[in-house]
């Protein structure tokens, strides 16, 4: 017979095993209920191809160039890129992102060779792309699992902006993109609004054309059917708490189905941002939902939560950049790292036998 510490002993580590084979079961059968999708958004800083285009700025991004951008750099960095986009949000939905949301993509042959890396290649990911009038050179796009997302029809909308001078200043299209997820109607939009060159108020107008235009989109979508779900992303280039961002898209903490829920503005007031700047955060890299997303029944695809993706290899680990994304080009050149950007996402649930 078992001493008594014994059968205490045998009696805990019983205990503790049943209460992890049940936590275990009850996780199991939590995940079993719903149907979870991730929406990714993730400005991919500069990536380019090799080639000189004559049509844009691209001279530093070849291999002649200031960057000296060999093959070798490129495929490193789709290589780079594509790890990211492979493990956003597999926490959860165990799958790498259904829709993700691109901005500084040069071209379509780009975005092609991203998709054929060893780490995306066997997603079947698609793509919707259109050149922008940029004269960077670079474009905003949207890649989907066909599987999933079932696109109708799809534009990209110019934002005409004008300098002091009145001449025509180029900036990004606004990609917008809809069509059906298991018969709910959605619409995508992906930004990638007017930098802060020059200073925050210098070019605030700018961002705001460009807010304006992104609202007449909306509202020109909702005319048509008032219960499309829209899912508006990008690098705004602006805070949660800006104007152009909360009043002119119209944000709320309590949306109705014409605006938006931004699930950003918390992570913002809590000090988390996508990237920094001379030691300040900032979250110019948002996903905003419509109200109709707010739901609480989860019979249809429903907001759940977002957050920033900043895993520790995304981090610049030493030097005067500690803690800041670890990128691709510094100032004192070539890193081996990713995007001068943490990408964000957020999680649409569905109960998958609802009552």
């Amino acid at each position: 017979m078992l001493p008594l510490e014994s059968h205490k002993l045998l009696s805990a580590k019983l205990l503790q095993l049943l209460l992890l084979l049940y936590c275990t079961i009850g996780r199991s059968q939590d995940q079993n209920t719903y149907e979870v999708l991730t929406i990714a958004f993730y400005n991919t800083e500069n990536l380019f191809d090799t080639r000189n285009d004559d049509f844009t700025f691209d001279d530093d991004r070849t291999p002649e160039g200031k960057d000296a951008w060999t093959e070798e750099k490129y495929h490193q960095k789709l290589n780079n890129i594509a790890k990211v986009i492979s493990e956003i949000g597999i926490e959860l939905s165990r799958n790498s992102p259904e829709i993700i949301g691109l901005c500084e993509i040069e071209n379509y042959s780009v975005l092609e060779d991203l998709l054929n890396t060893t780490k995306l290649i066997s997603k079947d990911y698609k793509i919707i792309h259109f050149d922008s009038p940029d004269r960077r050179g670079i474009d905003n796009a949207l890649v989907y699992n066909p599987n999933i997302f079932k696109p109708i029809a799809s534009k990209a909308i110019a934002v005409p902006i004008q300098n002091g001078d009145g001449k025509r200043r180029y900036t990004r299209d606004i990609l917008v993109s809809t069509g059906t997820i298991q018969n709910e109607k959605f619409a995508f939009l992906v930004n990638h609004w007017p930098s802060r060159s020059g200073g925050e108020k210098a070019s605030r107008n700018y961002r705001k054309s460009a807010a304006l235009v992104n609202r007449k989109i909306c509202d020109s979508l909702w005319a048509i059917d008032p219960s499309l779900k829209i899912i508006n992303m990008g690098d705004f280039n602006d805070d949660p708490k800006n104007k152009n961002v909360k009043n002119i898209l119209k944000t709320s903490e309590n949306p109705n189905q014409f605006q938006f829920y931004n699930p950003m503005l918390k992570l913002y007031k809590k000090g988390i941002g996508s990237l920094a700047y001379r030691d300040n955060w900032n979250l110019f890299d948002q996903i905003l939902v419509s109200g109709a997303m707010l739901n609480k029944d989860y019979k249809n695809f429903q907001y759940y939560k977002a957050g920033v993706f900043k895993k520790e290899y995304l981090i610049t680990s030493k030097g005067q950049y500690k803690g800041y994304p670890f990128r691709s080009y510094g100032y004192n050149g070539y890193l081996g790292g990713y995007s001068d950007h943490f990408p964000v996402y957020l999680y649409l649930i569905k109960t998958k036998n609802p009552r």
